[in-house]
């Protein structure tokens, strides 16, 4: 069944507020994109490309990639103003399967993000904190019901942590590059000597894999979608929130690889698990580790806040068309959907307690490039489909703009079906068995 006109006319009234601008849009995009990847993926793109000039060069393109896909992501935002993500333009544009399966694979994803970063979170703690050893599990448990109780109490609430933790994870890396150019004295000369590269084929292949971790660095750049009808204003502030947002992301990626590179020479970037700990530690000598953990923790509250408001969206708005249970629509006087926050807590919880994160993540990984994918399809859909819809921002540069992230998110689909085969066969067989699943979520839901 498609749906080519606004459903919200179908929907009883919610409480959502509209209450969010473009601080709180630039705050969970910056939240919600800069997170644990940046600390680990120089490591993996230095050992890819161990030249200081081709390293530089695969993060700028990845930065291209997705401001090109936020000029057009932000036309859907704008004229399908409706909170939910990129379900919301699936369904709306290939009918309830489709969203269902981008609703779903985003909520899994997402809740898993959760959990993901406070356990990273918590391990850091545990190194800053010994008494804590042992402890990461109940940590990061704790981390997640502290960020869902601020958000019961509201979205003003929520909003507010948002814009606050992500000021504050600005400020860390600011302060962390800052201190890269100021006290790394003269080591960083070593840092300009150019390594053996690969040439041909061989470094065609290391672009791509490297562009596919920069790539999933980027992601998060959608975040203000998720609220689009909190926005007060969507026309003007989600164009604004995610063209600054994205802009501000390829900024603070871009210093920090460059104040690595200039306290560290390639050659100990390559492989590095923590190559910004270990500038960390060149510039502040014993204490650079304690430093440095004390600032990441800082820095990746922000993306625990950000991953439980979108999850609570994307169930809610699946509930409220039918694709999960009714009650998952309902929103409180504060205006956050309180069963949908529950059960993408309960989800979060549980893959910290069953240790499952890492695996779940890998799986869905191959959803988060189909939804890209879906998403730029769905513009050329409705540019054909509904040409006299009001588009209150249009992509700049369509077709060419949304059709190059088109075919870039193809590619790297196929990239990473290759990569990681495995991962990727168990993603299909998930998607296989999604079918029998929505058919058996629609019977629930119409018994209700």
């Amino acid at each position: 069944m498609q749906h080519n006109g606004d459903d919200s006319d179908r929907q009883p009234a919610t409480r959502l507020l509209r209450v969010l601008g473009v601080g709180f849009g630039l705050a969970v995009i910056i939240g919600n994109t800069i997170g644990a990847g940046i600390l680990s993926t120089p490591g993996k793109i230095a050992e890819q490309l161990p030249n200081p000039w081709l390293f530089l060069a695969v993060w700028l393109v990845g930065g291209l990639y997705a401001l090109l896909g936020a000029v057009s992501i932000a036309e859907l935002g704008t004229m399908l103003p409706r909170s939910g993500g990129q379900y919301v333009f699936a369904r709306h544009a290939l009918g309830d399967y489709a969203g269902f399966v981008v609703g779903w694979s985003d909520w899994i994803s997402t809740c898993g993000s959760t959990s993901f970063i406070s356990l990273v979170i918590a391990q850091y703690a545990t190194v800053l904190f010994p008494s804590l050893g042992g402890k990461d599990a109940a940590i990061a448990l704790a981390i997640v019901l502290v960020f869902a109780i601020i958000q019961w109490r509201g979205i003003r609430w929520g909003s507010g942590v948002q814009n606050i933790t992500s000021l504050l994870k600005t400020l860390a890396y600011v302060a962390l590059v800052v201190a890269c150019f100021l006290l790394a004295g003269r080591s960083h000369v070593e840092s300009l000597r150019v390594l053996e590269a690969p040439t041909g084929v061989a470094l065609f292949v290391a672009a791509i894999l490297a562009l596919q971790g920069v790539i999933y660095t980027y992601d998060g750049w959608t975040g203000v979608i998720y609220f689009s009808e909190e926005v007060k204003d969507p026309a003007r502030d989600i164009p604004r929130s995610m063209i600054g947002g994205v802009l501000s992301v390829i900024a603070i990626y871009l210093l920090v690889n460059i104040a690595v590179l200039y306290v560290l020479p390639i050659s100990e970037v390559a492989g590095s698990d923590l190559a910004l700990g270990k500038a960390a530690g060149a510039i502040f000598g014993p204490n650079g580790d304690r430093i440095f953990r004390s600032l990441m923790i800082l820095a990746m509250l922000s993306a625990v806040n950000a991953c439980q408001l979108m999850a609570t969206r994307v169930l809610f708005a699946m509930s409220r068309d039918g694709l999960f249970s009714t009650r998952g629509a309902q929103a409180n006087k504060g205006g956050t959907p309180t069963v949908a926050l529950f059960f993408s807590t309960i989800v979060a919880l549980l893959f910290i307690l069953t240790g499952t994160v890492d695996q779940v993540l890998a799986v869905v990984a191959f959803f988060f490039v189909v939804n890209y994918a879906v998403s730029f399809l769905v513009v050329f859909l409705l540019r054909r489909r509904e040409p006299d819809r009001p588009r209150p921002y249009r992509a700049w540069g369509y077709p060419w703009t949304t059709g190059l992230t088109l075919l870039g998110s193809i590619g790297f689909l196929a990239g990473a079906v290759a990569s990681d085969t495995r991962n990727s066969l168990y993603a299909l067989l998930l998607l296989a068995a999604s079918y029998p699943t929505y058919r058996f979520s629609k019977w629930l839901t119409h018994r209700q």
